[in-house]
């Protein structure tokens, strides 16, 4: 009889924790991240029960960043931006209906890293999808995106939703190249947009704005164009990547060791000569450098490294231009 007993304690022991663990999978399949949803820092349920402790700090402790910290803009957009994520703070604080938010122009001039730092700032969680995904869902898009903005309402401390490349699936319903599951995926993100939330703030981003449909304009509150970066820009950037991947590398494991040239000559020649950069193209410029001198002997970053990773980024600049030229003829 104990010998039965204690089979049987050991039974509905592990049965509770099974139906636990089964019970917490089911409500993380719920709540937990649509598959449209690339990237977020929202906590997932599962993970909240893992660390509840760090949960706690994140949500109750966690303190506002500068939303333009590492971002270099243009002064006057800078200054927009400053406005738009002061505005977006305090709509969060007093429980106020969020604007919707455009950001447009070439990519990698900023757009979703100041989307992440907005977010940041405000106190919001953030989600980034992509707009090219919806397509290849076929006639599964329209659930999919009712379940983007489902999980959107339920965020604890209210979400930026970010669509990068929104044009690919928001184009106009009058064009021909717009199909039926396209068109029923555009009417089901107006129907979840028509009215401003208090939960989520909507931010696209789009290099065509010009292909939105009419309706989606109507959505949004804010427009703010982000360009390539002057010769002003570009110096800030070159300075802050070199620093950021040559001269803080003394923080790591392994420190790079600068050779016999003028680093600070080297990046204003590079700042003159990055025209027509966009700010992740400089950025990638100066990390390949760092991964130039820690594959060399010694670790040490020579001026001709840096001068062979600049013609390969200029040929791959060139060409990236040369087929956007061939596909918008």
């Amino acid at each position: 009889m104990a010998t039965g007993g204690i089979t049987l304690l050991a039974l509905g022991v592990y049965s509770a924790r099974g139906a636990t663990q089964t019970a917490v999978k089911y409500l993380d399949s719920r709540l937990g991240k649509p598959s449209l949803i690339r990237e977020t820092s929202r906590t997932t349920l599962l993970t909240a029960l893992r660390s509840p402790v760090k949960t706690i700090r994140r949500y109750f402790f966690s303190k506002a960043e500068d939303s333009l910290q590492g971002v270099v803009l243009d002064p006057a957009l800078e200054s927009r931006l400053r406005e738009i994520a002061i505005a977006t703070r305090f709509t969060k604080r007093n429980y106020g209906l969020f604007r919707n938010l455009l950001m447009h122009g070439p990519p990698g001039t900023g757009k979703t890293l100041f989307a992440k730092k907005l977010a940041a700032h405000s106190g919001l969680d953030y989600a980034i999808m992509t707009g090219g995904d919806v397509a290849p869902l076929g006639r599964e898009a329209v659930t999919a995106i009712h379940k983007v903005f489902d999980w959107s309402q339920t965020s604890g401390r209210g979400l930026l939703l970010f669509i990068d490349e929104a044009d690919a699936f928001l184009r106009k319903r009058a064009t021909e190249k717009i199909g039926e599951d396209m068109r029923a995926a555009l009417n089901a993100f107006l129907y979840r947009t028509g009215e401003q939330s208090s939960r989520f703030m909507l931010v696209l981003a789009s290099n065509e704005p010009e292909q939105f449909d009419w309706a989606v304009n109507d959505r949004l509150d804010e427009m703010v164009q982000f360009n390539l970066p002057t010769l002003a820009e570009r110096r800030r950037m070159t300075y802050l990547y070199f620093d950021t991947y040559i001269l803080r590398s003394a923080e790591r494991r392994r420190p790079i060791k600068i050779g016999p040239f003028d680093f600070e000559k080297k990046c204003e020649e590079l700042a003159q000569r990055t025209d027509g950069f966009s700010g992740r193209e400089i950025a990638k410029l100066l990390a390949a450098c760092q991964a130039s001198a820690y594959a060399s002997e010694d670790g040490t970053l020579t001026e001709e490294m840096i001068d062979k990773k600049f013609r390969d980024a200029l040929e791959s600049h060139r060409k990236k231009v040369e087929w956007r030229a061939e596909e918008e003829r």
